[in-house]
């Protein structure tokens, strides 16, 4: 899992990451019947290339590398990966 997508997300899910992603792994996309009940967007851990174009792309500031995620955001690691049932 390259990058994720933490707190700020929630309830902004501004799509601007999306818009920018060159492998389409940000989901759910606002075409996706997933978008409305959502409460945030996610980066699919095996369709990310590492690219980070979504991170200055986020509004919020949400998106962080793996490794670079702040402590108090840590657990959106998880979160994210059981997203996609990882």
């Amino acid at each position: 899992m390259a990058y994720i997508i933490t707190e700020p997300c929630i309830g902004t899910k501004d799509t601007a990451c999306v818009d920018v992603c060159p492998v389409d792994c940000i989901h759910p996309r606002k075409d996706e019947p997933a978008f409305e009940s959502a409460n945030q967007l996610f980066i699919h851990p095996d369709e990310c290339i590492d690219c980070g174009a979504c991170v200055p792309a986020c509004p919020v500031e949400a998106i962080f590398a793996l490794d670079e995620t702040p402590e108090k955001w840590k657990s959106f690691i998880e979160i994210n990966a059981q997203h996609f049932g990882k």
